[in-house]
């Protein structure tokens, strides 16, 4: 299997500390991949352009993360990450939304924040559009705080730990472990494990 792989993204990490915790590593070749240069082979077997994009051994294309990890759940012997139907399974994967959604207010902040340097596009309508992306990451990590995830053991879990570390590589200036102790208690109680550790985005 192959999969496009680009290291700071935390839909890719998200991936990649699935396959550490299900034992696939041996399985898969990592194809270091650059989406904004919209590569041949990326877009040949991912219309949309994006990574993660798993290719099976088979040729199929699997995209995007949220497929992939529950392709992945199937393979090798490892306890499940995905639960059985069943209310459990509905926690975990609504916990993986709300922690892929904080990842998408936060790359979309960063588009922004970009496009308003570049001056494409007025900055009194990038800064709103912002601030509305900053809101929804506030209100995505009360959530959180409330209700916090137990362990690694299942894919909300591990989509959680993956958003919160894309908030401190992008959003470093947030400090949202001060303010949310349960949530930050629970992150240094797992970020050691080597699918959280070996996956960990370099800095800058």
């Amino acid at each position: 299997m192959q999969l496009f792989h680009s290291p700071t993204s935390p839909y890719v990490r998200k991936v990649m500390a699935c396959i550490l915790l299900r034992g696939l590593q041996g399985r898969i070749e990592l194809i270091p991949t650059r989406p904004m240069e919209n590569p041949g082979a990326l877009l040949a077997a991912n219309p949309l352009g994006k990574v993660p994009c798993l290719v099976t051994t088979e040729g199929a294309a699997i995209f995007d993360s949220p497929v992939i990890c529950e392709y992945l759940d199937g393979l090798g012997n490892a306890q499940p990450l995905f639960p059985p139907p069943g209310p459990a399974r509905l926690a975990s994967l609504t916990m993986q939304a709300l922690a892929d959604g904080l990842c998408d207010a936060a790359v979309a902040r960063q588009q922004s924040r970009a496009q308003q340097e570049e001056g494409a596009a007025p900055a009194p309508r990038q800064h709103a559009f912002q601030e509305r992306q900053m809101a929804a990451i506030r209100r995505g990590l009360g959530a959180l705080e409330a209700m916090p995830p137990q362990g690694l053991a299942d894919i909300g879990a591990v989509a959680a730990a993956c958003a919160l570390g894309y908030l401190d590589l992008r959003i470093p200036e947030l400090g949202w472990r001060a303010t949310h102790p349960k949530l930050a208690t629970w992150l240094a109680s797992v970020e050691a494990s080597p699918a959280l550790s070996r996956t960990a985005p370099p800095a800058g």
